[in-house]
């Protein structure tokens, strides 16, 4: 078994995505995890042009492709995906050797509202398409109020998100062959 990595499309310390993102990294149960880093300059083709790749990008593309599955973890901003992570998904998307194919990939989400994230995770089903990842249908991981479902310990509180979270990392385990 090798790694599972995770992107959290919020950069907060404290967000609430993150900590539903290590919920995941726990339920699944790799050998390691590793939480990616999309702290990138804005995509500008004139940068990659005049620099290339920014040795950060470069290092989230490379442990993708080494990942034996990815989780990303979607805030809903404006009833879609946070900018950074799609500022993310667009830097990747210029390395060579295309990371994302094939790649298993759950995604999950926290979110204020009841929906739990519902319209980013259909954003980012949308931007991830292109790269042609193995994405986990079904077994959709939706965390309504996000605010009230995590204890002081960043775990979450409810039977039925712990549920949720456990059935889907199962999933992307089998997914995965791990």
């Amino acid at each position: 078994m090798g790694y599972l990595l995770g992107i959290c499309g919020s950069l907060r310390a404290g967000s609430l995505n993150r900590k539903l993102m290590l919920e995941a990294a726990r339920a699944y149960g790799a050998e390691e995890f590793i939480a990616g880093d999309i702290r990138f300059p804005l995509f500008d083709g004139d940068l990659q042009d005049s620099d290339g790749i920014p040795a950060e990008v470069q290092r989230l593309a490379d442990q993708i492709a080494g990942a034996e599955a990815v989780i990303v973890v979607t805030p809903e901003y404006n009833k879609s995906l946070s900018g950074v992570l799609k500022n993310a998904l667009d830097w990747v998307s210029r390395t060579d050797g295309g990371p994302w194919k094939d790649k298993p990939v759950a995604i999950l989400s926290a979110a204020a509202g009841r929906s739990g994230g519902e319209r980013a995770q259909n954003a980012l089903r949308l931007a991830l398409s292109p790269f042609a990842p193995r994405l986990l249908s079904g077994r959709e991981v939706l965390v309504g109020q996000a605010k009230d479902q995590f204890n002081a310990e960043g775990r979450l509180t409810s039977d039925r998100y712990r549920a949720a979270v456990e059935t889907q990392m199962q999933a992307l385990r089998d997914l995965a062959g791990a």
